[in-house]
C-alpha cells in the first residue's frame, strides 16, 4: 500500500504536524509506503479577513504534484488539505484532529462569559496581556469551517480522533458510516522507564498551548486556569505552556505565588519535568479539544487528570478511578480539594492514570489506520465497479 501524505508547509512538533510525523513513522513500520507532499510556501500577506481563504487556496499548489500523487493507492490529508485533489480518480481520507466549527461554537464572545471569569479577561486587558476582549472577526475561521465540512462530506473516509470530533462532523451532515474514530497516540519515549514509585507532594500542573490571541486563549481556558491558580495560592503550581505571546509568558511568570513557569520547552524536557510529578494534578481547563495529547502525556507520568469534557477525556476518564471530569471552574476547585486531602486516593488515581495512558501507544494507532485505509480502498473499488 502506498499513501500520499499531505502536510502543511512547516514541520512543527505540535498539533497536526506532530501527529502527521508520528503517523508517518509508525505506518512505515507497518509496511506502508508513505510519500510526503508539501505545498509551496506562502508568498502574499493578505488582510486578516482573507486569512481563511489564503489557507484554503494555498493547498491548490499541490496540483503540480498531481501525477506523482495519482500513482499512490490513497491520499491522506488533514481536514481540508485534500480539497484540490478531490475530483481525481483516487480515494481520499481526511483526518480531523479537531474542527474549526467546534472551535467557533465552544469559544464565547466576552459578553457570554460568566461574570467571575469575564472579570479575568478585563484584568488581562488592563495588564496589557491582550489587546482586545474579542478578536476583530471570526470570518477566517468560518471560511475554513465551511471548507472543512465540504471536504469531509466529499471524502471517501473521514478519521476523527475522538467521539466529540465525530459528532462535530455528523452535525455538518457527514454520514456517520463514513467516519472512523481512531485515537491519536503519544510517542514511545513517554513509556520508556517507569514513573517514580514515590509520589510527589500535592501540586497542580498545566501543560499545553495557550495561544497568542484572545480567541485561542479563551479556547484553551486561560481564564479558568487563572481562577484555579488564584484559589490555590499555597499549593505548588507549574505551567508548562506553549505561547508566542511574550506579554502572556511574562505575566504568568510573575503574578502567581508558588508558581513555576516554563515556556516552549522541548518534548524531552517536558517529560523530565513531568516525571518528577507523579501524583500531582493535571488540569485541563479548555473549552474545546479535539483530542488533548498533553493530557495523555501527563497521565503516562502518573499525573491525575481533572478535565472539562473535551477531546478524548469523556471516553477514558472515570470519576474517582483514573481522574475526574468537571463542568465548571468551581467544580474543578472542589475536586482538587478532594484529591489533595486523601493520599490513598491520590496514589490510586495516579496508578490508574498510568495504566489508562498505555492504550495510546503509537503502534495501536498505526494498526487502526492501516485497517481504515485498506477498507477505504476496497470500498472505493467496489463503488467504481458499480458505476
Amino acid at each position: 500500500m502506498k499513501i500520499a501524505f499531505i502536510h502543511n508547509e512547516k514541520k512543527i512538533q505540535t498539533g497536526a504536524h506532530y501527529i502527521n510525523d508520528l503517523m508517518f513513522k509508525k505506518l512505515e513500520e507497518q509496511g506502508v509506503k508513505v510519500k510526503n507532499f508539501y505545498p509551496r510556501s506562502r508568498l502574499l500577506d493578505v488582510p486578516v479577513e482573507m486569512k481563511g481563504l489564503q489557507n484554503i487556496l494555498f493547498f491548490h499548489s499541490l496540483l503540480e504534484h498531481k501525477n506523482e500523487i495519482l500513482k499512490c493507492d490513497l491520499i491522506q490529508g488533514t481536514t481540508y488539505t485534500t480539497l484540490a485533489l478531490l475530483p481525481f480518480n483516487i480515494p481520499t481520507v481526511s483526518h480531523f484532529g479537531s474542527t474549526s466549527a467546534g472551535f467557533i461554537k465552544a469559544t464565547p464572545k466576552i459578553k457570554l462569559i460568566e461574570p467571575k471569569l469575564r472579570s479575568i479577561w478585563t484584568m488581562l486587558k488592563k495588564a496589557g496581556v491582550i489587546d482586545e476582549l474579542d478578536i476583530k472577526t471570526r470570518r477566517p475561521l468560518q471560511d475554513i469551517a465551511e471548507i472543512e465540512n465540504f471536504v469531509a462530506r466529499k471524502s471517501d473516509k473521514v478519521i476523527a480522533t475522538s467521539e466529540i470530533v465525530k459528532q462535530n462532523l455528523v452535525d455538518a451532515n457527514v454520514p456517520p458510516e463514513n467516519i472512523s474514530v481512531v485515537w491519536n497516540s503519544i510517542e514511545d519515549f513517554w513509556f520508556e522507564g517507569n514513573p517514580s514509585e514515590k509520589m510527589a507532594p500535592p501540586g497542580l500542573i498545566y501543560l499545553g498551548r495557550l495561544g497568542s490571541d484572545v480567541f485561542t486563549m479563551k479556547l484553551k481556558g486561560l481564564d479558568r486556569m487563572i481562577y484555579i491558580w488564584n484559589h490555590f495560592k499555597s499549593l505548588p503550581k507549574t505551567s508548562i505552556a506553549l505561547t508566542n505571546s511574550k506579554n502572556l509568558a511574562n505575566w504568568i511568570r510573575n503574578v502567581f505565588e508558588n508558581h513555576y513557569t516554563f515556556t516552549n520547552l522541548s518534548k524531552e524536557r517536558i517529560k523530565e519535568r513531568l516525571s518528577e510529578k507523579r501524583g500531582q494534578i493535571f488540569i485541563n481547563p479548555a473549552r474545546y479539544e479535539g483530542f488533548c495529547l498533553s493530557m495523555i502525556e501527563s497521565m503516562s507520568q502518573g499525573l491525575i487528570p481533572v478535565s472539562f469534557p473535551v477531546g478524548v477525556a469523556p471516553e477514558i476518564i472515570v470519576n474517582g478511578v483514573n481522574g475526574y471530569i468537571v463542568n465548571s471552574a468551581e467544580e474543578m476547585e472542589k475536586v482538587i480539594k478532594t484529591i489533595i486531602s486523601n493520599e490513598d486516593l491520590r496514589d490510586q488515581l495516579s496508578k490508574s492514570a498510568i495504566k489508562t495512558s498505555k492504550m495510546f501507544r503509537a503502534d495501536n494507532m498505526a494498526k487502526k489506520l492501516v485497517k481504515t485505509y485498506e477498507k477505504t480502498i476496497v470500498e472505493y473499488k467496489k463503488k467504481k465497479k458499480t458505476k
